[in-house]
């Protein structure tokens, strides 16, 4: 059968109409995000720092620290850690949340089949009774498909996959935060256990000093030689030293018990880790590269960027309301009396209607709701710039401490060789009988303090070692994540963009 040229032109405009939609459906109003706020880095470190030429290997710092079991600790964290996952599980709902914005460019398309058995009403306004082959009682079969399409004239899908695409990007950010977060808390927990260790070893050697020299005290009262004030004084010290011990036995049970569920294991799995030994790590200056290098490292730094862009691209999904709504539905399918006519064509329905809709006067709403995300913009902004000076603050901080530390840890080195250079000339003396043996003692006591200071000042340097190298960014290796291809059908030729991208007060970063 023939189509009358009525409805060929009908369909012909429609036609028309569709591609010159799809022409246009790359406009997008709203503000194009152009890029971050500028922010004064500052021109460098605010004291000096080993090498700012070259950075240290920051991806998996914690192997530069030669310890195995750190390594393995490392790797099951980053594995098995719940924090972790849960971040994966986010970024998984940010993809499908781009997924979803992306439908937005495609029709929707539905299929229906139905079987209605009804009885009409003689009295009412149809005539059923007199009209010839007209029953009462009837049964419809449909069958069909419909589909409705809105073309995305003014960039509101556009605008809305742009702020999707940049969630999820924040989101994969924040996933590689929990990441350093993760890594760096495992190394200060381990590092805090085997410090603990050592200070153990140290406060017992020199308990047991402490125990020879009460005893000592207390033969020389018994031959008339010494007071019972020095037997109380000896006793005295022996307990004072003794009283800290409960304390460091707590603290690296505590860490241990910390690393199992960092490492998404029940508190007692490693426990194990305090019948071991390990030598200490080697501390020295790390190369830290230039200090504008760590806001390219840090993914907080990142995730705040990626949300500025979601708050920019969400200006253009409110100013869109602004404009008209193109909309094109179609149906389609069969209806019959007779379930075995139901597929020929005298059979065939269909319809096209396409809709525009316009909000021409809704009290104000849609220009509110610009303003509020114009708001939301700035605070994103705002929270952007603090993050990046939150950032340097932190890498300042920790590279000041880690320096400090080292020297500390030299200078407790410093003491160290020298109370164990002093006793060991007390042990000469006491062999050639020029001293006592409480003056031996003595000498003993001073070296375990100096060991014992050396153990903490070392322990607390290398968490401060674990700090620097968070503080840098290290922990992870930056990917560009996969976004969501706008469709090559809905590219064309934009119009002006309708806001322009305003910051006011919020200086550029250099």
């Amino acid at each position: 059968m023939k189509r009358s040229p009525n409805i060929q032109a009908h369909a012909a405009r429609t036609a028309v109409t569709a591609l010159g939609a799809l022409w246009l459906g790359a406009c997008a109003v709203g503000p194009t995000y152009r890029g971050p706020p500028r922010v004064d880095t500052g021109s460098g470190w605010t004291q000096p720092a080993e090498d700012t030429r070259t950075s240290a290997d920051l991806a998996t710092w914690w192997t530069t620290l030669g310890d195995p079991v750190l390594d393995r600790l490392v790797a099951t964290a980053l594995s098995d850690n719940l924090d972790l996952r849960q971040a994966q599980a986010r970024i998984r709902e940010e993809r499908a949340l781009r997924d979803r914005a992306a439908g937005g460019y495609a029709p929707s398309v539905g299929a229906s089949g139905s079987v209605n058995r009804r009885r009409q009403s003689k009295n009412g306004p149809l005539p059923i009774g007199s009209i010839p082959g007209l029953d009462r009682d009837q049964t419809i079969y449909d069958a069909g498909f419909d589909t409705a399409w809105e073309i995305d004239l003014f960039g509101r899908t556009r605008r809305a996959l742009e702020s999707a695409n940049a969630g999820m990007q924040a989101a994969q950010a924040d996933a590689n935060d929990v990441r350093i977060s993760v890594a760096a808390e495992v190394a200060r927990s381990y590092l805090t256990l085997r410090g603990a260790q050592r200070e153990l070893a140290a406060r017992e050697a020199s308990l047991a000093t402490l125990q020879q020299t009460l005893e000592l005290v207390r033969k020389r009262l018994d031959a008339g030689d010494a007071a019972q004030s020095d037997v109380d004084a000896a006793r005295a010290r022996l307990a004072a030293a003794s009283a800290g011990l409960p304390g460091i036995h707590a603290r690296q049970r505590a860490a241990a018990l910390g690393l199992s569920v960092l490492l998404g294991a029940p508190p007692e799995r490693e426990l194990t880790l305090l019948d071991t030994r390990t030598a200490p790590i080697t501390l020295a200056p790390i190369p830290v590269g230039e200090r504008a290098d760590i806001l390219r490292r840090r993914p907080d730094v990142r995730a705040a960027e990626r949300r500025l862009a979601a708050r920019t691209a969400d200006i253009g999904v409110a100013t869109a309301e602004l404009f008209p709504k193109l909309s094109i539905g179609a149906s389609g399918g069969f209806q019959s009396l007779d379930a075995g006519n139901l597929l020929e064509s005298a059979s065939q329905t269909f319809s096209i209607l396409p809709l525009i809709s316009w909000r021409v006067f809704d009290g104000g709403r849609v220009r509110a709701e610009i303003h509020a995300s114009e708001a939301r913009q700035q605070q994103a902004a705002l929270a952007y710039e603090k993050t990046v000076l939150s950032a340097l603050g932190d890498a300042e901080r920790a590279l000041s401490n880690y320096q400090s530390g080292l020297d500390a840890v030299q200078r407790q080195n410093v003491a160290l060789e020298a109370a164990r250079s002093s006793y060991a000339h007390a042990q000469a003396r006491f062999k050639a009988g020029d001293i006592a043996l409480t003056d031996l003692l003595a000498e003993e006591r001073v070296l375990r303090d100096a060991e014992d200071a050396y153990a903490r000042t070392h322990t607390a340097t290398a968490i401060d070692l674990v700090a620097l190298f968070k503080a840098l960014g290290g922990g992870w290796i930056p990917l560009a994540p996969r976004a969501a291809a706008i469709p090559g059908w809905a590219m064309g030729v934009c119009m002006p963009e309708f806001h322009a991208f305003r910051l006011p007060g919020i200086p550029q970063l250099a």
